[in-house]
């Protein structure tokens, strides 16, 4: 999908340092530095003076490891409040800053004549903007332009700040300044149409279904999802989407009335615009905004879909949408029960939704284990898959067995810790394969996948054809939908949804999956002719986590 933000690629001082910046630092304190621009990255010049720039500042939070806390409390089946999900305004009181940091930072914006704008319902992040010779005086630094190689682009930088004595303790960084671009673009994976898979199976229902590609039909049949209906109003599957992946009403219909006639006529989703975000059905390109849809709502028979539609006109920078929406969200009443998404800041509001009962679902991605240096030696982990609060979807092949898809990303974080509730799972691929790409990655990360489902040759309607598409991208909506139809049927029990997933299913819920053994995530690091990728392996391994879904043993695990 795409690769970890360089957001998190810096050096966090909290202490005074002296500062290379000269004169303007005797009421400043260093707040965080990187040691050069990052790999590609060139710096071409001071930044035009006159320029203005849109900055990001996030303020200290009332009690964010309360949030957290709470997170796990009602997403442990072993914990006395499981299911007792937070609400909106509960939420708000552990993230709203307090006000002596609001009096703070209001006193500072008044004093240098700026004026700012709420980017957050609870307030924790505000805009101002500024030229650069003024951000350059409030925060006692250079920005400059540094130019990308690959592509030509611009970007204003800069390799440190600090804070001034009135914003110490009350501002937990200023964005975007020491982080620099990188794209969020979902990575189109036809390098991967070429691969084939294998199948032992040559009779039977599956094959029946499944020999021409990956279809609602065959997903029904090897997950054993069923066709009964959804009957919950209020039991939302929400799908996310960018400019350049309209999904459109009329090729829903036309994929509807192939693989799904038995649905009801019309049978369609809504749209929730963010940033300026427009479904625009005159957008003729094919994209993984049909994939999304047409297999959420096929599969997800009823549940009401809804596409968060991320435009152009983003208050998150670098982050391009993807804060403004968990922000959005985060300010409904009631968030959707499932979101299905294509760091700091980014992963601790993802926890606010889960406190409230939204199950995160992110394809893991499409590059295998990562191998992005020149030598290939150390494996790239991808965010948001590697945040811990958030359930990462990797990908398989082929249908009798499936088997790991050689794309499918997975790997161990280089900046979040492994939790607990993975612990066990984890140290156990560690101690039997510890030894396989040793020094690659780190092995006391936030380890992903955490599940998986079929990535290979997804058949969509676009335009006047049926078209394959591969990826993780097509493995985390067909779990999305399982988790919808399960929430549907807890809601009928009087019993409370899903929300995130991982503390259950480390502990419960693995039994409900099928164990992926064979294949690996070698493609992209053979590509380059470089390290080797993760194997698929008895237990959770980095390319298929614990397995993909059983519908009919996952209703037994939840004694549905």
């Amino acid at each position: 999908m795409f690769t970890t933000s360089a957001l998190v690629a810096f050096v966090y001082l909290g202490l005074v340092a002296a500062n290379p910046l000269g004169a303007r630092s005797s009421t400043f304190q260093v707040h965080e530095l990187r040691r050069a621009a990052p790999q590609g990255f060139t710096q071409v010049g001071p930044a035009p003076a006159e320029q203005t720039i849109s900055l990001r500042l996030a303020l200290a939070q009332s009690d964010p490891d309360g949030v957290i806390d709470s997170l796990y409390k009602v997403s442990d089946p072993d914990s006395a409040s499981y299911g007792q999900y937070l609400t909106k305004d509960e939420v708000q009181q552990f993230v709203a800053p307090q006000s002596a940091t609001v009096n703070a930072v209001n006193a500072w914006l008044k004093e240098n004549g700026l004026t700012s704008k709420s980017l957050s319902p609870a307030g924790d992040w505000i805009s101002i903007q500024v030229p650069v010779s003024k951000a350059n005086e409030l925060f006692n630094t250079d920005f400059s332009v540094f130019r990308h190689a690959e592509t030509g682009a611009e970007t204003i930088r800069t390799l440190a700040y600090s804070l001034p004595v009135p914003l110490q303790g009350h501002v937990d960084l200023v964005h975007p300044t020491v982080s620099f671009p990188t794209s969020f673009a979902l990575k189109p994976s036809s390098q991967a149409s070429q691969v084939a898979f294998h199948t032992t199976v040559e009779e039977g229902g599956l094959k029946a279904v499944c020999s021409n590609g990956t279809t609602i039909p065959c997903l029904q049949e090897l997950y054993k999802i069923p066709l009964t209906p959804a009957v919950h109003k209020d039991n939302e599957l929400g799908v996310t989407g960018f400019f350049g992946n309209s999904a459109h009403y009329a090729w829903l219909e036309t994929f509807l009335e192939k693989y799904r006639p038995d649905m009801n006529p019309g049978t369609n989703f809504s749209v929730f615009g963010i940033d300026g975000g427009d479904n625009d059905q005159n957008y003729p390109s094919v994209s993984e905004g049909e994939l999304d849809i047409q297999y959420t709502v096929g599969l997800a028979t009823d549940v009401p879909v809804t596409y968060y539609f991320i435009g152009f006109d983003n208050q998150d920078g670098d982050l391009d949408g993807f804060l403004d929406e968990a922000n959005a969200i985060l300010a409904l009443d009631k968030p959707p029960a499932g979101v299905d998404y294509e760091l700091r800041k980014l992963c601790r509001a993802y926890a606010q939704l889960g406190a409230r009962g939204t199950t995160l679902l992110f394809a893991a991605g499409d590059d295998g284990p990562g191998c992005g240096n020149d030598d290939g030696s150390v494996f790239e982990a991808f965010f948001p898959s590697n945040c811990p609060f958030v359930t990462s979807v990797g990908g398989t092949q082929g249908y009798a067995p499936e088997e790991a898809w050689t794309g499918s990303s997975g790997g161990f974080s280089n900046y979040y810790s492994r939790p607990a509730y993975q612990d066990a799972a984890v140290s156990a691929y560690l101690k039997a394969h510890g030894q396989d790409n040793k020094g690659a990655y780190n092995a006391t990360g936030r380890a992903f996948p955490d599940i998986a489902a079929k990535a290979d040759e997804f058949i969509i309607y676009a335009g006047d054809s049926f078209y394959p598409i591969f990826g993780t991208s097509a493995s985390s909506p067909t779990m999305a939908s399982i988790i919808a139809l399960l929430n549907d049927r807890l809601e009928s029990a009087h019993r409370p949804q899903l929300g995130f997933l991982n503390p259950w299913l480390y502990k419960q819920g693995y039994k409900a999956f099928t164990d992926i053994t064979t294949g690996n995530s070698s493609l992209q690091c053979e590509s380059n002719g470089t390290a080797h990728g993760f194997s698929a392996m008895q237990g959770w391994d980095p390319v298929t986590g614990l397995g993909t879904p059983r519908f009919d043993k996952l209703l037994e695990i939840l004694h549905l």
